[in-house]
């Protein structure tokens, strides 16, 4: 009969608790549909920005300021979607400490994108003055593609690797080894989240530049790559076959470019019609 009796109190006991877990799921949720939102907004304006500006592999970047506004767009459409599972995670740990930690989390990351993107910009821009001419597509311009996505698919293949997209693919693990509290903790457990992100995808970003940086359809193609590493269950399945994947077109690009689908050569008939779209 005592048990009878106590069933309504037992039940209300687990209601109550029921609904704060129901409302931070929600907020979970909520923050998850607001970065994919976020993604979805800066893919149409990096698809406004970029549309006829493909010239293939060694597309000019254009000055600093410009090419980083476009960069930091980009970082947000490609990584935002693969990112979106470790900042819920954290919203989840931090909902009563502090609500705006995600979004600072979310904030370090972007800037240690952001300043992978200088240092990209460094390294084609110095290349450019040492080089000149030399990276001309009839010359060694197509080696040098080549072998950077040659290059992109032996790294898929290393430990560092390995241990990159390890911490990219266990977001519990990276918060619990590197937790810091606050608004300000949660900035740098962004920014050194970005740091592994970088060098997991450096890789795959610097094939992106071979094939164009301007390019929408290969910044999808990588963004997927990206996204299909992290969240496969077969990691080691997943990087053997991005590898393969990029040497593939690594040879093709030095032998046979006219044969990779979507690729706009450069001074090719796609290249023209590319520079008189912008001309007009």
């Amino acid at each position: 009969m005592s048990a009878v009796g106590a069933a309504p109190h037992d039940d209300a006991t687990a209601g109550a608790g029921l609904g704060p877990a129901l409302a931070a799921a929600r907020a979970r949720l909520g923050l998850i549909a607001l970065l994919l939102a976020l993604a979805a907004v800066a893919w149409w304006s990096t698809t406004a920005r970029m549309r006829g500006m493909d010239d293939g592999p060694g597309t000019d970047l254009g000055a600093l300021a410009w090419f980083l506004g476009v960069w930091v767009v980009m970082m947000a459409a490609m990584m935002l979607p693969s990112v979106a599972p470790t900042v819920a995670l954290h919203a989840r740990m931090t909902r009563r400490r502090s609500p705006i930690a995600p979004l600072a989390f979310t904030a370090g990351y972007l800037i240690t994108w952001t300043a992978a993107g200088l240092l990209a910009y460094g390294t084609f821009t110095l290349g450019r003055e040492l080089l000149g001419d030399g990276l001309a597509w009839d010359g060694a311009g197509r080696w040098v593609a080549g072998g950077t996505l040659a290059l992109a698919a032996v790294y898929e293949l290393t430990p560092l690797k390995d241990v990159c997209l390890a911490k990219c693919r266990s977001p519990l693990g990276f918060l619990l080894g590197t937790w810091r509290d606050g608004v300000d903790g949660a900035l740098g457990m962004g920014v050194r989240h970005g740091a592994w992100c970088v060098g997991c995808c450096w890789a795959l970003m610097a094939a992106l530049f071979a094939l164009g940086a301007m390019s929408l359809a290969w910044m999808a193609f990588v963004a997927a790559l990206i996204a299909l590493e992290k969240t496969l269950p077969w990691s080691r399945i997943a990087t053997a076959s991005t590898a393969a994947l990029l040497l593939a077109l690594g040879v093709l690009l030095v032998v046979a470019p006219d044969a990779v689908p979507g690729l706009t050569v450069p001074g090719g008939a796609d290249a023209m019609r590319s520079m008189g779209a912008m001309g007009g």
